[in-house]
């Protein structure tokens, strides 16, 4: 389990009333209907759920602290009261997810604004499978020596286009977890610790796949310290490519 899921399971927000703002951009020749979700107590942006269409781009002040995940999803149709469903990353066949999480495959953009001594943290997180590109920057600092400090976290390739065979889906590339089910592959059971679940012990490293294409995305359980970000009193842009 990442930092930013285990702060997205257990972490109770208390909203405050300033804030900061996340630029979200639709870089895609297509439609992206993007998907919220908040923590526990932390309210959810624009009910979950927004259109955004080819080049467009929405601006969200977020309560400073919050936790929460972002993602996109593809292939929606929905009628008139916002009922419908999605190719991927749909949340209870609905336009707004209101609390409902993302059906991977799905590439999530996580996020903790205001977290431990005022930090934030950010990832792109794979652990779900991979549906469309996504990167998340900080807008108003730049990143210095350390890579994982004040940089953008993204995974910016197809990844569908090269996916293994076994792990395909319609619209999207799952996890090996997704795929198979089993707990080596899921980091559960004897294989829940860092020490018992190392990918590369695996009877096919398929983190090893998402990792080559996307080095700074989390790709399975235990893989945080290559792809926890963090910076601190800045805004950040999401982007959907």
């Amino acid at each position: 389990m990442s930092v930013m899921t285990f702060l997205l399971l257990v972490l109770g927000v208390t909203t405050l009333s300033e804030g900061r703002s996340v630029v979200f951009e639709n870089r895609r020749i297509d439609t992206v209907w993007v998907g919220a979700l908040g923590s526990a107590g932390g309210g959810t942006p624009k009910g979950g759920g927004w259109e955004m269409r080819p080049g467009s781009l929405v601006t969200i002040d977020m309560d400073d602290p919050w936790a929460g995940r972002f993602w996109g999803r593809t292939g929606c149709l929905f009628d008139g009261y916002g009922h419908g469903r999605c190719q991927t990353g749909d949340c209870g066949r609905r336009l707004q997810c209101n609390g409902t999480g993302g059906q991977p495959p799905a590439t999530f953009a996580e996020v903790q604004l205001g977290g431990w001594g005022g930090q934030d943290f950010y990832n792109i997180n794979l652990g779900d499978g991979f549906n469309i590109p996504i990167t998340i920057e900080p807008i108003e600092k730049q990143g210095g020596s350390d890579h994982y400090r004040c940089n953008p976290a993204s995974c910016p390739t197809n990844i569908n286009a090269l996916c293994p065979p076994k792990l395909r889906s319609d619209g999207g590339c799952k996890s090996a977890c997704l795929a198979f089910n089993t707990d080596q592959y899921c980091c559960r059971g004897r294989f829940n610790s860092a020490q018992a679940c190392r990918s590369s012990s695996w009877p096919r490293n398929y983190p090893a796949f998402f990792k080559g294409l996307c080095p700074d995305a989390y790709s399975y359980p235990f893989d945080d310290h290559r792809s926890t970000f963090t910076c601190e009193k800045t805004a950040y842009r999401i982007i959907f490519s």
